[in-house]
């Protein structure tokens, strides 16, 4: 990854203690477990280098020096990476560019995708095609035939009830589930989610169709400076027309066995045979937004994936500010500076595995937070590629006042 730079690193803080009996300075690659379920045990020996050449080695990637507290000794996730949301920088990772089925967190990209198209208002009646290629076993929110359905409620589908039946009918208002699929993919790309290959919209099991824990949250971060995006999948429970839905996040609504986390604010979550778990959470403490992805645990506990990523929250928001990153998260190929934010300059990272450089958007300093309560940042210059507009570097998006009254003590 690029040296830090003053626009977008903070000073590291180094405490009198060492651990592990580890250098300071030295970066520490530990080994990658082995899950003997599923098609594929191991992460393949070469993969993308986007983000930093460190994300492409197979292992735990994480910088280990004094303060740095100890990751968790039981993660069993075949891949993970936890990031700060505003600065992009990346505090940890395990097989970050490993190619697995995403499951339902691909809904993440269809919102990002198709969010723009279509107002909330705009209503549609439901035919027998738009239901048509659903995979057996989907999940449902419960979309029927001839009945009429407003945009928002469908959105409302798709991220409480990960609702198959709702993304097909919004890709059949897109114009089909080929066409929905192309554009996706193309998004991705734009991105920088290279290791992502979309076949099925709604995240069903195919033939081919993966993602990584890297591109499922660069998906996050460009959806999260959406504010329908943020305030669908920060929602917990809503009305539909079969009743009362209720988010299936356990991070968010709760379990019996996981407690509701201090200060989530979403995203999405996803299982199937072949994925296994699969979930992104993004939460906020003290004014530090991080997004967490796991992929496929191999331990096959009740809700194991939500246990896995609130450990790496916790130890995200102890790392924060004392671990040096090991990669970073890419802004899109078409991020440009903002000229309505003081500091914002156009830099140079480094964009592909060829080596190629391209101008892209550098933050130059915090905005301070507007108006009360805690805020979102969400960082990335992005200019969307499906009919959105440019973002602003550093802008800080406001949490939903759900979320704001759970970051209290």
């Amino acid at each position: 990854m690029p040296a830090p730079k003053k626009t977008f690193r903070r000073p590291l803080l180094v405490a009198s203690a060492t651990l592990l009996s580890l250098s300071v300075a030295s970066p520490v690659a530990l080994a990658a477990p082995k899950p003997s379920t599923g098609p594929v045990a191991t992460p393949p020996v070469g993969m993308s280098r986007v983000g930093g050449a460190r994300l492409g080695r197979p292992g735990t990637q994480v910088n280990l020096a004094a303060g740095v507290p100890v990751l968790p000794k039981d993660l069993t996730a075949r891949s993970w990476i936890v990031s700060d949301a505003e600065s992009g920088e990346i505090l940890a990772a395990h097989n970050a560019h490993w190619p697995l089925p995403p499951a339902s967190t691909l809904k993440m990209l269809f919102a990002d995708t198709l969010l723009p198209r279509f107002p909330k208002t705009m209503e549609h009646k439901v035919v027998p095609s738009d239901l048509a290629g659903m995979g057996a076993g989907s999940s449902v929110v419960g979309i029927k035939e001839s009945h009429t359905y407003s945009v928002h409620d469908l959105w409302l589908g798709v991220f409480l009830r990960s609702g198959n039946d709702a993304v097909h009918v919004l890709a059949a208002m897109n114009g089909g589930v080929d066409r929905t699929v192309g554009d996706m993919q193309a998004h991705a790309r734009e991105l920088q989610a290279l290791d992502t290959h979309v076949v099925s919209p709604d995240g069903y099991d195919a033939p081919k169709q993966v993602s990584s824990a890297y591109d499922l949250t660069l998906f996050a971060r460009s959806g999260l400076q959406k504010k329908d995006f943020r305030e669908y999948c920060s929602t917990v429970s809503a009305k539909f027309e079969s009743g009362e839905i209720r988010n299936t996040n356990r991070l968010l609504s709760g379990d019996t066995d996981v407690p509701v986390y201090q200060g989530i604010a979403g995203v999405k979550n996803g299982n199937t045979t072949n994925a296994g778990s699969t979930f992104t959470g993004v939460a906020e403490r003290g004014g530090k937004v991080l997004l967490v992805t796991v992929m496929n645990p191999a331990k096959h506990e009740h809700n194991e994936v939500y246990k896995e990523t609130a450990k790496l929250l916790d130890w995200g928001f102890r790392a924060a500010g004392k671990a040096q990153p090991v990669g970073e998260l890419v802004p899109p190929l078409n991020a440009e500076p903002s000229t309505a934010q003081p500091g914002a300059t156009a830099g140079t990272e480094r964009r592909s595995d060829a080596g190629g450089t391209r101008p892209v958007a550098s933050a130059g300093g915090r905005s301070g937070s507007t108006g009360a309560g805690t805020a979102l940042a969400i960082a990335g210059g992005l200019l969307t590629l499906l009919g959105g507009g440019v973002f602003l570097v550093n802008r800080r998006w406001p949490l939903p006042e759900l979320m704001r009254r759970r970051t209290r003590p």
